[in-house]
């Protein structure tokens, strides 16, 4: 079990490294840990769907080590959410922890329902969390117009199709 998760939770951490060092700006740098994050459940859905079926069988050793990396994935999100409403391009009211909890929590959950064959690719179900999400955190006056396409990433724009 720990080795079915610690590929791709690794993958992901891996993921969300390179973008808080590739991109400065905070918007730039959740839209590229989101999508990467979703990809992760067209790479290694077989994995997370053993290891979330299976993980009580874990050892409370391992169990330690698998948290301990789970958590160094949700301190990037948080650090990153905190860091987009320090600099006033995110919501002043937004709740760090919870809109953490809230991203982890619905993203996580694609693994339930997400079919390779399915009517959207895994980029295009990316680039749909991306815009849900930056319409939750991103100050309202961001979110309307040519101002808030100009916001996404090339990744999600080409996804979108704009």
């Amino acid at each position: 079990m720990f080795v079915i998760h610690d590929a791709f939770i690794t993958y992901v951490l891996e993921k969300a490294t390179m973008a808080t060092e590739m991109f400065s700006d905070p918007t730039e740098k959740l839209q590229a840990i989101i999508k990467d994050f979703v990809k992760t459940f067209d790479l290694y859905k077989p994995h997370i769907s053993v290891f979330y079926q299976e993980n009580i069988y874990l050892k409370p050793e391992y169990e330690n080590r698998i948290k301990k990396k789970r958590d160094q994935f949700k301190d990037i999100v948080l650090h990153t959410l905190r860091e987009g409403k320090e600099a006033g391009a995110f919501r002043a009211d937004l709740s760090v922890d919870i809109t953490t909890m809230a991203i982890l929590g619905m993203v996580n959950w694609t693994y339930k329902w997400y079919t390779y064959s399915g009517a959207k690719t895994i980029d295009e179900i990316g680039s749909i969390y991306v815009d849900l999400i930056l319409r939750a955190v991103l100050k309202a006056d961001s979110t309307s117009g040519s101002t808030y396409e100009n916001l996404l990433i090339n990744s999600v724009r080409e996804d979108f199709h704009m």
